[in-house]
């Protein structure tokens, strides 16, 4: 956890002339006039950003619960959409419950230097809070609502597994960004590479993704598209709600609303239609629906007595 400096240390650590109460000295009329540092200005979450946390917290829950109630009456082999939805959403809540108790957060100073017409430039440094929580909730959720995605499209393993790697560079090269903040490249560097990694996943869905749908047929096509669609636009809002452009209760609303795009409102869309249509209600079989069943623990006895 990064240790913030106090206003006090600051002006200590100073290396400005900063006037102070016992000095007597009196400046000539040709002296240059002092220029006296600005404090750093903290910038942190209101009451409107910590309601929001919570609220979005209750209903992560609440949606957690409705997806495993609806999985109740779905066979196994056709419970991995359900699966994946839940544990997505109740993910994103234990999240949440962090931000919402001040525990899923760090603190980062950067600085923007003000260019002043007739005196020296002066120095401003922020504090800002970076919410890590967010972007563990993202590398763990991201992959989840891709296997979603790929499953639905018929993807092969090879395909899929690329885009969720594609997918974790976006969200690390969204965090470094965040933390390069007031260092131009290597912030614009991370920036770079998150977006080319977005591109790959992009790539994956309205290519491989959409090739591998439409050989299950129009209706199937039609709905991955639009959810290919739907995902691409989602993910998209998010680095750009990343800037720092909006003041942190507003960014935390951002993120509260494509948060809710993204899982809940995402899942109930995906599970509903599942539930609708038969073209999309593939099987697992094999471990997922069985696991070790006895058939497979008969061949692999089966090899070990021929070996």
């Amino acid at each position: 956890m990064m240790i913030v400096p106090t206003a006090e240390m600051f002006m200590k650590t100073s290396t400005l002339l900063v006037p102070t109460a016992t000095s007597t000295h009196h400046a000539s009329d040709t002296a240059f006039p002092t220029v006296i540092p600005d404090l750093p200005i903290f910038e942190h979450a209101g009451t409107t950003g910590y309601r929001t946390l919570w609220a979005v917290f209750v209903l992560l829950v609440l949606s957690s619960a409705a997806f495993a109630g609806l999985s109740w009456n779905v066979p196994v082999s056709k419970r991995y959409l359900h699966v994946l939805t839940t544990t997505a959403t109740l993910t994103s809540a234990l999240a949440y419950f962090g931000l919402a108790t001040k525990q899923g957060i760090t603190w980062h100073v950067y600085r923007v230097v003000v260019h002043n017409e007739h005196v020296p430039n002066t120095v401003q440094h922020f504090v800002r809070p970076i919410a890590w929580a967010h972007y563990v909730d993202w590398l763990i959720t991201g992959p989840l609502l891709l296997a979603q995605v790929s499953f639905l499209a018929g993807l092969d393993g090879a395909h899929t597994l690329i885009t969720i790697a594609a997918n974790t560079i976006f969200v690390l090269g969204g965090l470094f960004s965040a933390f390069a903040t007031g260092h131009k490249g290597a912030q614009w560097g991370w920036y770079t590479i998150s977006a080319i990694a977005y591109f790959v996943v992009l790539w994956q869905l309205f290519v491989n993704g959409r090739a591998h749908a439409a050989a299950q047929g129009n209706t199937v096509s039609r709905f991955f598209l639009s959810v290919a669609i739907y995902t691409s636009l989602v993910w998209a809002a998010y680095p750009i709600t990343g800037t720092r452009v909006l003041s942190v209760n507003h960014e935390i609303i951002a993120y509260a609303v494509l948060d809710l795009l993204a899982k809940p409102i995402f899942g109930a869309w995906l599970l509903t239609t599942y539930s609708k249509v038969p073209e999309i209600q593939a099987g697992l079989g094999g471990f997922w629906s069985r696991g070790l069943d006895a058939e497979g623990r008969i061949r692999i006895a089966d090899d070990e007595d021929g070996a």
